[in-house]
């Protein structure tokens, strides 16, 4: 049985990144092809992807990217299996509506909602489409590719 949402702690138990680098504060849903995601870490002044400019509107991919993990880990325990390591192919098409994440007007909830869904799937490669919004404001969304390495996870 997969978790309907997730902690902090929860998304650091199914991808690889840890600690700060773990950019993700909450899976809020998901489904087979969709998932929604909640981060507040973007005025951190020790963001592991801040520059001396401030957390860069580019910090959207990874912040997907990080969305599709869960999404990936996540849909292969709802099938009985364990999610092949994902590296990051490409990205397309992204469209970025600001220039930093870090200096965005706060009106009401600041946080960042990712949202992420699958467009094809194989056992190889995976494409996704994301949307990065702040307080209801399209800030970035694009499409990333993932190549699977599978022989990873029969390695462990």
């Amino acid at each position: 049985m997969t978790p309907a949402r997730l902690d902090h702690a929860g998304i650091e138990a199914l991808i690889p990144h840890r600690g700060p680098m773990c950019l993700l504060d909450r899976m809020t849903s998901w489904d087979e092809t969709r998932i929604e995601c909640v981060a507040i870490n973007h005025r951190d002044t020790h963001h592991p992807l801040r520059s001396a400019s401030g957390l860069l509107a580019s910090a959207a991919i990874e912040y997907a990217a990080q969305a599709m993990a869960v999404h990936g880990a996540l849909s292969a325990a709802a099938a009985g299996d364990r999610a092949a390591p994902g590296f990051l192919a490409s990205a397309r098409d992204v469209r970025l509506a600001c220039t930093r994440l870090d200096d965005l007007p706060r009106t009401g909830r600041d946080e960042l909602v990712v949202v992420a869904e699958r467009q094809a799937a194989d056992a190889a490669r995976l494409l996704y489409a994301f949307v990065l919004r702040h307080e209801g404001r399209e800030l970035a969304s694009g499409r990333v590719a993932v190549v699977l390495d599978a022989g990873l996870v029969q390695a462990r």
